[in-house]
């Protein structure tokens, strides 16, 4: 019965803490981006501040949604808090890990993704209705790539629960570093650009029309609505970033719940947080490094990170065979 009570207190602890620590890291990002331009830009603390200037407005809606305008906040969100629970954080024993693994965690994140875009068509506004079709034509060569580069990854683990890939890629150690290991790695990096909106994919600090997809399928959205949304489209940032540090940095977990200390937790909270920064970090420094591409390009980017997956999983058969 105790076991039990921890890990009930450690999912709710997980999500309270990815929901508090997404806009922070978020912050991060844009301070990091605006230090390296020589600007001083905003406070780390500004997306927190922005939330709550949102959810204290009201929300305007045009007269032509339906219902899935007003559900989509809240599916979204949902979406994505399920799928937080799915993905190791700080312990490799996942309270819900028999509920799904990382299929489910794509196919959460596609929950998502897919009721957005209804709700950037369904007030016929004409940039949300771009916004969604775009959105559609990146998640397309997104996804594959994503699974693809997650398989050859689960493939080497002999698993595809994400705390299972997380305790034997930990320790296989050094040993886990092959070709296919680096391939997939590579292959992830790109998609997490795709995945997270940033140059030279799509440039969320932008409101032109030749640039963005996501923000314009958020245009008609407003108040409380809006601040719920953009929410959810931080938590999903550092979920991505979570995905990534716990499959290919999988150090600094604990993984008996049973025998949980303070100091075990505090170290793990510890290494995380080092992780996601330094990959948030080095994100914004590509960004900074390239500028934004057209969207008739991107396929030649996204194919690069189709084609690495799928050297990955050969280059795993063929080493098995060997």
């Amino acid at each position: 019965m105790s076991v039990l009570i921890i890990n009930v207190a450690i999912m709710l602890v997980q999500i309270l803490f990815i929901i508090a620590f997404a806009p922070l890291l978020t912050g991060i990002i844009k301070k990091t981006k605006a230090v390296f331009q020589l600007r001083k830009g905003a406070s780390v603390f500004q997306p927190y501040l922005d939330l709550v200037k949102l959810f204290r407005k009201e929300a305007i809606v045009s007269y032509n949604a339906s219902w899935i305008f007003h559900a989509t906040p809240v599916i979204s969100f949902a979406a994505i808090i399920a799928a937080s629970v799915l993905i190791p954080i700080w312990t490799t024993s996942l309270p819900l890990g028999f509920a799904g693994d990382i299929i489910a965690v794509i196919y959460l994140f596609a929950l998502a993704r897919f009721f957005v875009v209804l709700a950037g068509l369904d007030t016929g506004s004409s940039f949300g209705g771009m916004g969604s079709s775009r959105e559609m034509f990146v998640a397309s060569l997104v996804e594959p790539g994503m699974m693809l580069s997650i398989f050859a990854i689960a493939a080497n683990a002999g698993s595809t629960s994400l705390g299972n890939i997380t305790q034997n890629v930990s320790a296989a150690g050094i040993g886990m570093i092959n070709p296919s290991y680096l391939l997939a790695f590579l292959a992830f990096y790109i998609i997490i650009i795709a995945e997270t909106g940033r140059i030279p994919v799509d440039n969320p600090a932008t409101h032109l029309e030749l640039t963005m997809i996501h923000e314009a399928m958020l245009l008609e959205y407003s108040g409380k609505q809006l601040a719920l949304i953009e929410l959810t489209t931080m938590i999903k940032h550092l979920l991505v970033y979570s995905l990534f540090a716990s499959i290919f940095i999988p150090w600094g977990f604990f993984s008996d719940t049973s025998t949980l200390t303070g100091s075990a937790l505090a170290s793990s909270i510890i290494f995380y947080l080092i992780k996601v920064m330094i990959i948030g970090v080095c994100i914004s420094l590509t960004e900074l490094s390239t500028a934004k591409w057209r969207l008739f390009r991107l396929p030649d980017l996204l194919s690069i990170s189709l084609i690495l997956s799928l050297l990955s999983i050969v280059s795993f058969v063929i080493v098995r065979g060997v």
